[in-house]
């Protein structure tokens, strides 16, 4: 089966709404909550948009910022795992969900880039042949 980044990204983001939906909310949670929705939220339309970046260089930024927002994410999980206790095994899930998208956008950069070093390597081979 094919490792489809968008759609785990997509339900990355509508994990982390339905489980802010259950967090008590109060002044400490109000904005820890919003940030974190932000947060993983973006991560999805951020790459939904470097699918259809206008050039490498737009590509390898929103892919960039897709990695950021994973890992601000992270960030905001724990906080609201120390803001509210009782959460802190679903934030820990949360969390290692953030990490492994992380981890999974690195690779898919790592990937994409030596397949661009194949392509120039074998146009470089090609024209010395000529």
């Amino acid at each position: 089966m094919k490792y489809d980044l968008e759609e785990r990204a997509a339900k990355f983001g509508e994990e982390v709404i339905k489980f802010c939906k259950k967090i008590k909310r109060d002044q400490i949670t109000n904005p820890l909550i919003s940030q974190f929705i932000r947060s993983s939220t973006s991560i999805g339309a951020n790459y939904m948009e470097a699918n259809q970046a206008s050039s490498k260089k737009d590509f390898q930024n929103k892919i960039r910022i897709c990695q950021k927002e994973a890992n601000e994410s992270k960030h905001w999980s724990r906080m609201i795992s120390v803001a509210n206790e009782d959460q802190k095994n679903k934030c820990r899930e949360l969390w290692t969900q953030g990490s492994r998208t992380n981890t999974n956008i690195r690779r898919y950069l790592q990937k994409r880039k030596r397949q661009e070093k194949n392509r120039t390597s074998l146009k470089i081979k090609t024209l010395k042949f000529i």
